[in-house]
């Protein structure tokens, strides 16, 4: 692989390195981000169980490196649904891999770039227009993880209200 230095586009944030892969070629590498189980609880508020589980797999993804593509001018590739902008993720090659593949573009060359979750999370997200988040390892067989763009994941100047719901 070679490895190239680019600018992420004139926003102030320092360059990071970034691979350019064949995702054709790869094969199953192990995922670096393998959530820590978190305790379940068997009797109680299953919903508080389910917040505690989401927690501990926030706290993974803030505190790993991910890849996130770069489309054609070298900006963190993205897509909008129903409105919110997601950055689109990834745990691993192999995670980018399947996904180009399910897009039928796994002959071409990708460029990516290597960024802390917690960066994509906290500086990434507010320098996009409108509400964003990030999606994780889109997809894949157990359909990814989404990270939406609401208090306690994304700063709070840029969530969306939900209305008290949290």
């Amino acid at each position: 692989m070679m490895i190239l230095r680019m600018s992420t586009g004139g926003d102030g944030i320092p360059e990071q390195q970034q691979r350019r892969s064949r995702l054709a070629d790869l094969a199953g590498a192990p995922s670096r981000l393998t959530p820590v189980a978190a305790p379940v609880e068997t009797e109680g508020d299953p919903t508080a169980a389910a917040r505690r589980e989401f927690a501990v797999l926030l706290g993974e993804f803030r505190r790993t490196a991910v890849l996130v593509p770069l489309d054609a001018h070298g900006d963190l590739w993205s897509a909008e649904q129903n409105g919110v902008r997601w950055i689109c993720a990834f745990s691993d090659e192999e995670a980018l891999s399947r996904f180009a593949w399910a897009r039928g573009d796994a002959e071409r060359e990708w460029v990516y770039q290597t960024v802390l979750g917690a960066r994509l999370l906290d500086v990434m997200v507010p320098l996009l227009p409108g509400p964003a988040g990030v999606a994780l390892d889109a997809g894949s067989e157990d359909g990814g993880m989404l990270f939406p763009p609401v208090a306690g994941i994304v700063p709070d100047a840029v969530a969306v209200d939900l209305g008290g719901m949290r």
